[in-house]
């Protein structure tokens, strides 16, 4: 889909300049298992959330920990404009991130989510790796735009090289309730994504390299700045709210 490549390439770098603004992690971080979690509460020893820094100028939302939340059996993540700039690492609005402390191999990578419905915002769960690993720059995403939440976005990126964008029709609205996605990342050659279940798209290596180190598995939302031809404008009314049921990873 080449109308979303020069976004995609800026964000590539964007992305890669995340890794040093993001507090650094060892480069000794340990392979996790197989686990399920289904958001009971803030689970110190699996995860951590992003707090007091941004990702790079397209990302218009600092991070903060106070806009990880959990209730009822939900995490929440909400994108709001409380104590912003000068709380928001000099950005309009604040947002959320929730990252596993562990780095995980091949295997299936699944959350239910709800997505938000607000042009220029993204709500993802992807998974991750870069220079703050000790690593090069591996990624695999999924990825609602606000825009259109009809719609799902995936990408991979190996050695920082992505471009390999792909749009789902899903065939109902992310924004309207809880669905099941899934990155399936196999040693024998593939990446798999399933939405409830369902096979939608697979990469076999046949674009390009397919990622092969261990990877964070990340959830996120955040308003882009700039990328309007790929996110649509950002006009903020009142906070944003994107929910996460659960969360599970499957080692294979």
């Amino acid at each position: 889909m080449k109308r979303f490549r020069p976004a995609l390439l800026a964000l590539a770098a964007l992305t890669l300049l995340s890794a040093v603004l993001a507090p650094a992690q060892a480069a000794t971080t340990a392979i996790g298992g197989s686990f399920t979690d289904n958001f009971d509460g803030f689970n110190t020893g699996r995860w951590h959330k992003a707090d007091g820094w941004t990702n790079g100028s397209m990302f218009n939302a600092g991070w903060r920990a106070d806009h990880v939340w959990f209730s009822g059996g939900v995490m929440g993540l909400n994108l709001d404009t409380a104590n912003c700039p000068g709380g928001c690492s000099g950005r309009p609005y604040a947002s959320g991130e929730y990252r596993t402390n562990d780095l995980f191999s091949y295997g299936r990578f699944e959350t239910r989510m709800k997505a938000v419905k607000a042009s220029g915002t993204v709500t993802s769960m992807f998974t991750y790796t870069g220079p703050s690993d000790g690593q090069p720059w591996d990624e695999i995403d999924v990825e609602i735009l606000g825009k259109n939440t009809t719609q799902m976005q995936t990408n991979y990126f190996t050695n920082g090289t992505g471009g390999h964008e792909k749009i789902i029709n899903l065939g109902f609205d992310a924004a309207a309730g809880y669905h099941d996605y899934a990155i399936e990342w196999w040693n024998q050659g593939t990446i798999n994504w399933f939405v409830d279940g369902r096979l939608v798209h697979q990469e076999n290596g046949s674009r390009g390299a397919l990622p092969t180190r261990p990877m964070r598995m990340m959830l996120n939302l955040w308003p882009g700045v700039g990328v309007d031809g790929w996110l649509g404008p950002f006009n903020y009314s009142g906070q944003l709210t994107a929910t996460y049921d659960w969360a599970r990873y499957t080692k294979y």
